[in-house]
């Protein structure tokens, strides 16, 4: 029995080969020399051999996490960045609209269909 096995202390080795980086950081390695591989240094490990710093790697899981992640839910709360979807009436309304036009596209477009759809069609 080792030192580590009777203390039940683990070490995370510094280097991380190739083969494990991906499933050190969760992902599959497609998804990893896309996302990943690109901003990471490549130190050569033998005659094949490739491997990345795990600090290097925790760096990267950081700025990650920085510019995607956001807070935890809490039950019953609803995630701060989803937004509400407006349904579309397609009923013929008169007036002049007091809204604003959006400035999503999207949303503009389902509106102008709609208001097609409600139109009649008119025998020619």
């Amino acid at each position: 029995m080792s030192n580590q096995e009777k203390t039940g202390t683990h070490l995370t080795p510094r280097l991380i080969r190739f083969r494990d980086a991906p499933h050190y950081l969760g992902m599959d390695r497609n998804r990893f020399n896309t996302e990943v591989r690109p901003y990471l240094t490549e130190i050569p490990i033998g005659k094949q051999g490739i491997a990345f710093d795990r600090l290097d790697l925790d760096v990267w899981v950081d700025q990650y996490k920085s510019r995607n992640g956001r807070p935890g839910q809490r039950k019953g709360d609803q995630l701060w960045d989803v937004k509400e979807r407006q349904g579309f009436s397609y009923g013929e309304k008169s007036g002049i609209s007091t809204k604003e036009r959006s400035t999503h596209p999207a949303v503009d477009f389902g509106k102008a269909l709609a208001k097609l759809k409600s139109k009649k069609l008119r025998p020619t």
